[in-house]
């Protein structure tokens, strides 16, 4: 397994190890103060639907800004430079955007307790039965890369050894789930969320200081690693060469439509907080509110990776002991002084809770709710459900630690997370995206739809990239393709079998189907739900809008 590099170690002292004792305290207090309205398992793993619109908002962006996300976008802005940002700009607000105000309308009115059991009335068991194995079980690989990311941080930083990392920080996932349930995650997510940025903001700002600004900055690398590096477009016409090894025509349709859609509209550790919102226009909001700081973020995992690019120019290069994964933990030990430094680290451990969190509490609702109370044990009293919930949440935490031996192969673990989405998040979202807008897609479309696109994301990965068949210049690059070809994949065959199958009943397709609505698809609005911030329309529209003003001084 590879560690972050021996020479770095924190001069943690009292005060650091008293904030994060402090902040373990109150994660736990607000696990007991959520269990007190855990009653039934729609409490459990939906909180009930009863949580207000900004505490969703805030969760659901917290929910995807785990250690991996920190870590891993400083690593690709190490690596790849300013071309970072597709990653938001790009790759994450229009699909929050198309979430907010397309699809969470499908989901919320649906009544469903999860992603795979929309494919259940839109499509067959068979379906529903694939995908929330493959959500299961992609959910669990994802949860151990946080945790993977955790250990190696802890015991490189702080000297603990790596099985204490994982069980110390495991077992306080556990607790504070088991107990509160989804409910506990979310509040908890709305903590992490400030503590993250806490951490980020001074390592940004001090980042910056040491190495002259935003102009010494850009100097330095312009010097060192060329004008493309500070360009998000620079050298990304097809056929030529850039840093991410990938052209403007994979980055669109590969991160910017496949991946990006596919990640934030059926990923279920992020759907599952807008389906906790008290309300429809809640719900709609969730993923909307969440895109603001989405815009904004990327500044704060973005310039560390650039300042580590400057102040160890061979970072993750073959001569030397630093990984790119190693870009914040290199600045916290460089920048921060003790205090500081406690809440930076108390930070990275929020992020990875944040992250494995969101991963254990999708994978606890899907598993029980798809898997064993529709296939295994049926009829069950509402009891029974939530124990069993509580009991594979131990068994979701307990797997995560042997998935996350399989990150230790990536000096990047976000171009690993890539890897997963491509091969996941992508097939799923071609048969949602295919049975929401056309009707006659029919039953068994999406089983063959499902397979076909997850089988030919892993060829393209495993054979065609991995063996050299064709020459793809970066990890990164090769999940772009690999999205296009799981996506294309996908449909076609979807097509296909529609062609030979017999369509779902007309009158099964209502409200499941874009242009035909459920008898209760009218909602009347909510108190205050007329104010202008509160309509989903107008906060989509402007963070697409602020997104696109931010991309014009990386556009020239």
């Amino acid at each position: 397994m590879q560690y972050l590099a021996e020479g770095l170690r924190l001069p943690t002292n009292g005060l650091d190890y008293t904030i994060l004792a402090i902040y373990f305290v109150v994660v736990i207090g607000i696990g007991f103060a959520a269990r007190a309205s855990v009653k039934t398992s729609l409490d459990f793993f939906l909180s009930g639907r009863s949580l207000p619109a900004w505490v969703t908002g805030l969760a659901f962006v917290a929910a995807n800004l785990g250690a991996t996300e920190i870590l891993g976008m400083a690593a690709t802005g190490a690596q790849y430079g300013v071309a970072v940002v597709h990653w938001y700009w790009i790759g994450a607000i229009p699909a929050m955007v198309f979430l907010g105000l397309v699809m969470m309308p499908f989901y919320y009115r649906s009544k469903v307790r999860s992603v795979p059991e929309f494919l259940l009335q839109r499509f067959d068991k068979s379906a529903h039965l694939l995908s929330s194995i493959l959500f299961a079980f992609a959910a669990i690989l994802i949860a151990g890369v946080n945790l993977y990311a955790l250990s190696i941080v802890v015991e490189a930083l702080l000297g603990w050894p790596q099985w204490v990392a994982i069980v110390v920080a495991g077992l306080f996932v556990l607790v504070y789930i088991t107990i509160g349930g989804l409910s506990s995650a979310i509040y908890n997510e709305v903590l992490q969320f400030f503590v993250i940025l806490a951490a980020l903001i001074p390592l940004t700002l001090l980042g910056l200081k040491r190495v002259g600004g935003w102009d010494g900055l850009t100097g330095s690398l312009e010097k060192s690693h060329g004008s493309d590096f500070l360009s998000a477009w620079g050298g990304t016409g097809i056929g030529d060469a850039n840093p991410l090894g990938a052209n403007w025509l994979t980055i669109i349709l590969g991160l910017g439509f496949v991946l990006s859609f596919g990640y934030w509209t059926t990923n279920f550790a992020e759907v599952q907080r807008a389906l906790s919102a008290k309300n429809l226009s809640a719900a709609q909001r969730t993923p909307l509110i969440a895109a603001f700081p989405k815009i904004f973020i990327v500044f704060l995992v973005m310039i560390p990776g650039l300042v580590a690019a400057v102040l160890v120019p061979k970072i993750g290069t073959p001569g030397s002991d630093l990984t790119y994964n190693d870009a914040i933990p290199l600045l916290m030990q460089e920048l921060l002084p003790n205090g500081v430094l406690g809440i930076a680290v108390t930070g990275l451990l929020a992020a990875f809770m944040a992250g494995m969190a969101a991963n254990v509490s999708s994978f606890n609702t899907v598993f029980t709710t798809d898997i064993w109370a529709r296939y295994v044990k049926k009829d069950r009293l509402d009891a029974y459900y939530l124990r069993f919930g509580r009991l594979i949440t131990a068994v979701g935490v307990l797997a995560s630690i042997g998935t996350a031996f399989i990150a230790a192969s990536f000096s990047n673990i976000m171009s690993y997370l890539q890897t997963l989405f491509s091969f996941f998040n992508v097939p799923m979202f071609v048969v949602f995206i295919i049975g929401m807008f056309w009707k006659r897609a029919s039953m068994k479309s999406g089983v063959w739809g499902l397979l076909a696109g997850t089988t030919a994301a892993m060829v393209n990965y495993f054979w065609i990239y991995k063996q050299g068949v064709i020459d793809i210049p970066t990890d990164q690059g090769a999940n772009f393709v690999s999205a296009i070809v799981g996506f294309v994949a996908g449909a076609v065959v979807m097509v296909v079998v529609t062609l030979f199958t017999a369509p779902k009943p007309e009158a099964e397709l209502a409200g499941l189907v874009y242009g035909t609505e459920s008898p209760d698809a009218v909602e009347p609005p909510a108190e205050g739900d007329s104010a202008w911030y509160r309509k989903p329309a107008l906060l989509g529209w402007g963070a697409i809008v602020i997104a696109a003003l931010c991309y014009l001084p990386y556009s020239l």
